[in-house]
């Protein structure tokens, strides 16, 4: 009867150990245990938004962009199951810190405090963090923005460029931007004179502009608050998988499927 219990015993620490470490992998970016949800704002044209939102733009998937393809391309050659799942922008960390999310993909941009809080893949493209006004409006330049009213996206790259002007800051109306929690608010305000000018990721700002036919009527300044790079964000602890991720990626980048999905999207590159 004792060795009878002892291996009872035996038995039930071993199926624990297997159940607590079934739930290591299940929350974790284990791919091969499950579906990895990519986090993005479905409304974030060209890199990832619900195909819809543009006349003109043809797709066979409810989300279509240049990150979509990408991801399609990378995972594909990974063998890893995936989907998009809109999220609210504003919370993107906070849902990859809790499992909600496996990763942040969609014109992510790479900032220092970004950088400590992920792990980042290696960039794959550029970014400027533009100012668009009205075709008519007085303001030239990023100085001319004191005493104005400026818009941008809650808890974007764009806010945070922004609000790390430290004198410009204190300087626009209100002494900080009229934050949305999408960019398409962001240009409804510059649409109907609520905002003086916006602060956006070109990439971004220029296709808007393009697909909704109102690039005459307005105008990005030469003056920006920065440029940076986009990289797709997945938590620390994943680390072995990142550097998986890298090198699939990198694959892409070397030969030239990158460009050939970057061409559909923005056009051919500029020579260097």
């Amino acid at each position: 009867m004792e060795r009878k219990s002892k291996m009872k015993q035996v038995v039930k620490k071993l199926w624990m150990v297997l159940m607590v470490g079934l739930l290591i992998l299940v929350n974790g970016v284990t791919v091969s245990a499950k579906e990895l949800i990519i986090g993005f704002d479905d409304t974030f044209a060209p890199f990832g938004f619900r195909a819809e939102l543009f006349d003109g733009v043809e797709s066979d998937d409810e989300f279509t962009g240049l990150d979509v393809e990408l991801a399609k391309e990378i995972f594909t050659r990974m063998d890893i199951d995936y989907r998009f799942q809109p999220i609210d922008w504003a919370m993107k960390e906070t849902e990859l810190e809790t499992g909600q999310i496996d990763a942040i993909w969609n014109g992510y941009s790479v900032t220092p405090e970004r950088e400590e809080k992920l792990a980042l893949s290696i960039p794959y493209m550029k970014n400027r963090q533009a100012i668009i006004v009205k075709k008519d409006s007085d303001i030239q330049t990023k100085d001319d923005l004191v005493g104005k009213v400026v818009a941008t996206q809650a808890e974007s790259s764009s806010y945070e460029a922004l609000m790390k002007d430290d004198t410009l800051i204190n300087e626009i109306d209100g002494g900080a931007p009229v934050t949305y929690s999408t960019f398409v608010e962001v240009f409804s305000d510059l649409d109907t004179g609520r905002a003086d000018a916006i602060v956006i990721d070109d990439t971004m700002g220029l296709y808007y502009l393009s697909q909704t036919g109102k690039s005459q009527e307005y105008r990005l300044l030469d003056d920006d608050f920065g440029v940076e790079d986009f990289a797709v964000g997945f938590r620390k602890d994943e680390q072995e998988f990142v550097d998986e991720f890298n090198k699939t990626l990198q694959e892409v980048l070397d030969d030239g499927t990158f460009d050939k999905i970057y061409e559909k999207w923005f056009g051919a590159k500029e020579a260097n």
